[in-house]
Order: structure tokens, then C-alpha cells, then sequence
């Protein structure tokens, strides 16, 4: 049997990327002494609000997602991030390799809402592993299952969050709209000869008196 111990050593923009990802850098490393021949790795990453502090301010923005601050021991729950995969090359002993993961900016979707109400500080992160592992023994070639407790935590810090997003959304969010509503905001842009989509929701929050 092997024995696989994991850590999540840094987080970094992929500036290669047509979207926005993340690479997590891995360390992999057999404690039993086998060779590794190669691993189809899988991850799910999840966050874990409870553990840090949150701003005044942030706790006003993150409402939405979990109430007001007298129920947050009970509704301060871990989180759902994103699934990624990798495939592990062979190795002794140890290995570092980068975990790529596909992030959205889409505030309908918890995490990214609860990413872009951040301010500073660290997003607390548990990453949960499975998968297979083929390993050498002998001449022949064995597969074993990736335990399901294997688990590292990381603490992403914010500014990493943040410059992931000015990557690809430099100043800017995204926002779902059903068709319909699109469909009445063009025409409200329209009559208004209205130059952006930002100029038109500018003028709708200073007619409903939210903007000065």
C-alpha cells in the first residue's frame, strides 16, 4: 500500500489563461518509499467562512449570502467553490505540481459573491482530494484509490482574488439577467440615447433616489 500526504503551498493568477484560473500549487509526496507512476488526481475545493473576521462593512455586503450577524454561528457554513482535476506525472518521494481551477465572477454564484465581499485579509480554503494512483511494484503496474479523508488547507489572501479578477475584468462585475429584463433595459437605453450599459443602471439607481 502507499501512503499519500498532500499540501497546498501557494496560489497564483494563471496569466497564460483565456479565462480567469487559479494555480494552486501542490506537494504530493509516497511516505512508504513506492514509485509513483502517475496520478488522476481530483479535487474539490471548498471555503470555510468561519474561519476569519469579518469588517463591518463586509458583513453588510455579505447579508445576502448568510443573514444577519445574531445567526452567523449557525449559518456561517463551508462552501462550495469549484471542482478541478490533474493528471500527476511519476514520481519518488515527492512532487510539486500546479492545480489549474476555473473561477467565475458571476455574482448570482455564492462563492464569487462571497469573494467580491471581501475587503483584505485571507478566503480560508479546504481542499479535499480523491482519485487513483498507479504505482510500481515489482514489473508490474498496481492502482489504488485516493483515500477520501486526504484534505489541505489553505488561506488564499484576498489581493490574489482580486488581481485574478483585474486580470480579465479590469474595474468591472457581471451580472445575470433573465431576457426579458435585458430585453426592457436596451429599450430603455435606447430612449435615453444612452452610451453604456453602466451609464443606463446609472440612471435607473438615480431615478429609484439610490445615487445622487
Amino acid at each position: 500500500m502507499i501512503n499519500l500526504t498532500f499540501d497546498c503551498l501557494d496560489a497564483q493568477p494563471d496569466r497564460r489563461a483565456l479565462a480567469p484560473v487559479l494555480l494552486f500549487k501542490l506537494r504530493i509526496a509516497e511516505t512508504e518509499g513506492r514509485s509513483i507512476y502517475s496520478i488522476a488526481l481530483r479535487c474539490q475545493l471548498r471555503i470555510e467562512p468561519h474561519r476569519r473576521r469579518y469588517s463591518p462593512a463586509e458583513q453588510e455586503r455579505l447579508h445576502d449570502l448568510f443573514g444577519d450577524v445574531s445567526r452567523w454561528a449557525d449559518t456561517l457554513k463551508p462552501m462550495q467553490f469549484a471542482y478541478a482535476t490533474q493528471m500527476v506525472p511519476g514520481f519518488s518521494g515527492s512532487v510539486e505540481t500546479d492545480l489549474p481551477v476555473a473561477c467565475s465572477y458571476d455574482l448570482e454564484v455564492a462563492a464569487s459573491r462571497y469573494f467580491s465581499s471581501l475587503e483584505e485579509g485571507v478566503i480560508p480554503l479546504l481542499l479535499l482530494f480523491s482519485g487513483t494512483v498507479f504505482f510500481k511494484q515489482g514489473d508490474t503496474v498496481n492502482v489504488q484509490q485516493v483515500p477520501w479523508h486526504k484534505e489541505a488547507g489553505y488561506r488564499l489572501p484576498v489581493t490574489v482574488w482580486r488581481d485574478l479578477m483585474d486580470l480579465h475584468f479590469p474595474g468591472a462585475g457581471w451580472l445575470r439577467l433573465h431576457r426579458d429584463t435585458l430585453g426592457a433595459l436596451e429599450r430603455f437605453k435606447s430612449r435615453r440615447a444612452l452610451p453604456t450599459w453602466d451609464d443606463t443602471v446609472q440612471a435607473l439607481l438615480k431615478e429609484a433616489g439610490e445615487q445622487e
